[in-house]
């Protein structure tokens, strides 16, 4: 799957990528349907401490599926985009098996 990274108002290091690259590779694992994503980093409201913010789109025939989190660090903020994915294709899958 392409995965395609921008981070806005910073720039991501190489590391951060592909740790992002790999979680969103293990999506794969769940359906093979999946086509690209495209994920955003940027830094919110820098009075919180959770201020990391990161936004996944995934392209899959029919429709789009999207998550936005955020927290403490980029990393944590993509492995809480990444749990939110996987229990959206996890339920796509079981209304296509009815």
């Amino acid at each position: 799957m392409e995965v395609k990274i921008q981070s806005v108002g910073f720039k991501a290091d190489a590391k951060l990528k592909e740790f992002t690259i790999k979680k969103i590779n293990k999506l794969e694992n769940f359906s093979d349907t999946l086509i690209s994503a495209e994920v955003f980093f940027k830094v919110a409201n820098a009075s919180d401490e959770e201020n990391k913010e990161a936004e996944v789109r995934i392209a899959i025939p029919g429709n789009d599926l999207f998550a936005k989190k955020q927290g403490k660090s980029f990393e944590e903020a993509i492995d809480n985009v990444v749990e939110a994915l996987r229990r959206q294709i996890i339920k796509i899958k079981g209304k296509q098996e009815k």
